[in-house]
Order: C-alpha cells, then structure tokens, then sequence
C-alpha cells in the first residue's frame, strides 16, 4: 500500500460504513497513546484489586502500548455490537426471583468471541481489498488489550463509575472489539464523560466492590466471584449474591444512560436452552454431560462443571426455605469435589437456618 496514494480520511469513512453493515453499532479510530490508561491500571495492580486475575501483570506493558503488543500498530479500530436480547424490565424481574438462576446477558447466547471476532476478520477483509496487504491483528476480549480505554479515546464512549464504556445513545450493553493496524488513518475525537453526580451504579452494588468511582476492586466483584475466582467463595459475600450464578449486571441495570439501549437483533446473541429463564433447582441436577452440552459455543463454558455447581449451591442457600431444595442438597453434600462439597454444605446449613426461625 503508497501512503503518497491513499486518500486517509476517506478510507476511514468506508472503514465505519464497512463496520455498520457487517453488524457493529459504531466504529472508531485513535492512536496508540496510552499514557494515562497506564498509570491507572499501574495503581489498580499496586492496589492488589485484581485478585488472582495474574493475567493483568504478567504482560508488563504491551497492554498500554499497542506496538508492543502487535509490531508496526499506529492506529486502532474500535467496534462496538450491541448484545441486550430482552428488556431490562424483564431482567428486573428475573433479579427479583430467587428460585431462577441469573445469568449475565452478555453470556445467554453464543460466545461473543467468536461472533465478533469474525466481523473484525471481514471488516480487515474489506479494508484489504481497498488498500492491499496491511498489517492488522484483531482482538475480542483475548488479549492483553486496553480496549475500555480505547473506545473511550476513539469516541465510542466514557468509561463510567462503574468502569463500563458508556454511550449517550446506546447505554453499556455492548461489546468491544478491535484491529490493530499500521495505516496511518484520521483519528476521532474521544469521547466526553456524562455521569455526572450520579452514583446509582455505585450504591446498588451488592457487595460494595466499587469502592471509589471509576474503581472497582474486582476481589469483591460478583462478576469475578462467579467466573474468575478458581476455588471457594468467601463466606462473607456468599449471601449477598443472591441468585446470581454467572456474572452480574446489576450496575448497568441501574444507569440511567441505559433507557437508551436498544435490543439487539443478532440472532447469535439470543438466549440458548432457556438460560434466560431456568430453575437453579432444574440446572444444579445437570451432570457435567449436560453441563457441557447446554454451554457448548457459549462463553458460560469456560467456568467449568466445579465453578457452576459451586455457584448454583451458593444461590440455593439464598433461597427461602424449601424441603425440595433442601433435599437436593443433601444428595450432594458428600460430594468427592471439596468445592463442591464445602458450598453445598454452607448451603445446607443457610437453608437449615431458616427452617428454624
């Protein structure tokens, strides 16, 4: 490709163009510039709020800088797609019943990786045909990558108090991807941020893990909780997850930036096998077949059988007391896991607390 004969600005417009019709709700382009995204992940680490995700340090910095990461990178194309597949008062509902799992939306349809990741190798496709043979490398939520602060300094939006990109127009319910790449393109203008004086995300948290705005100490976090953490929940924030097994969205329920959210129409992002809807009685019963088959081509699948049953035990002793639960229990309670073992046993005991009030 002759930089002296590529007109920048237009390919950056038939760049976004190209974006739209492969499915992305916005595209975005900035620099490699990373200095202050750098000294606050640099803290945040210092700070330990990272718990055991060592993934966060062991990269160093080709996290902040994109060159490192991915040789010749100048520019970065940030996408974003839009996943909410049911209305939020729906979701409210589900929060508010104790007897069903909750799944965080993001992961009720197909693996996001996958889906996005395809729509940046055609948008790299596109860009080919027009320029020749560039340098790119694309990412979803796979890498060593920034990508919060880059869609925030490629315009798609700020990262609010709960450490979430934030669109006027769109809300949170969205993913990220992107493209490094070596053409020198036009950058846009970051964008500006909007919370204001609100802290609705912060007071709602039911663990209290966002402990200063824009601060989140993923240690208390449900989302890391359920997913990240590898091993036994601590007991103190057991009761406060409620019947949240997979994630939490309850900070991005709560923004008022959200009445803007559009559902989306992506077929690959609408729920698998009832997920949206079932019975923590009815999944804590799967075996680990059934647990692989029901998650096959989902994100969920990651966590493993362990993680899923340990996190379902957790919610069944936050529900009101009930023999059937209860018995359900028991046939587990001796459980040759210890996980497994030791958080069906806590649950045993919460729901053998209650039936003595």
């Amino acid at each position: 490709m002759s930089e002296n004969s590529t007109d920048f600005q237009q390919l950056a417009d038939d760049i976004k163009t190209w974006g739209q019709s492969l499915g992305f709700q916005q595209v975005g382009i900035t620099d490699t510039e990373l200095s202050d995204a750098e000294t606050h992940l640099t803290n945040w680490l210092d700070a330990g709020f990272h718990g055991d995700m060592a993934y966060m340090q062991k990269h160093g910095t080709k996290r902040t800088r994109p060159n490192q990461l991915h040789a010749g990178t100048v520019r970065v194309i940030s996408c974003r797609m839009d996943y909410l597949p049911e209305s939020m008062q729906r979701t409210n509902e589900l929060m508010e019943d104790p007897v069903r799992a909750y799944i965080s939306r993001y992961s009720l349809g197909r693996d996001y990786h996958k889906v996005v990741r395809k729509r940046l190798q055609k948008l790299a496709d596109l860009i080919e045909q027009k320029t020749g043979t560039f340098g790119y490398r694309a990412f979803v939520d796979s890498a060593p990558v920034m990508e919060k602060a880059i869609a925030e300094k490629a315009g798609l939006g700020w990262i609010g108090k709960h450490s979430n990109v934030l669109n006027k127009e769109a809300g949170s319910w969205f993913f990220l991807g992107e493209l490094y790449i070596d053409i020198p393109l036009p950058i846009d203008k970051p964008a500006e941020e909007h919370c204001g004086r609100c802290t609705d995300c912060i007071d709602i948290c039911p663990t209290q893990a966002i402990i200063a705005p824009y601060t989140v100490d993923a240690r208390r976090c449900i989302s890391y909780l359920t997913i990240e953490l590898q091993g036994s929940i601590p007991e103190e924030f057991r009761p406060l997850i409620g019947n949240r097994i997979y994630g939490c969205d309850d900070c991005q329920q709560v923004c008022p930036w959200n009445r803007f959210a559009s559902l989306t129409d992506e077929k690959d992002f609408m729920p698998r096998h009832q997920l949206d809807t079932v019975d923590l009685l009815d999944i804590f019963n799967w075996s680990e077949e059934t647990f692989l088959s029901k998650t096959e081509g989902s994100a969920i699948r990651r966590i493993g059988y362990e993680s899923w049953i340990r996190n379902i035990a957790v919610a069944l002793g936050n529900t009101p007391k009930n023999d059937i639960t209860l018995n359900a229990l028991n046939l587990r309670k001796d459980h040759p896991n210890p996980i497994i073992r030791e958080h069906v046993r806590w649950a045993i005991t919460q729901q053998t607390d209650k039936s003595n009030l």
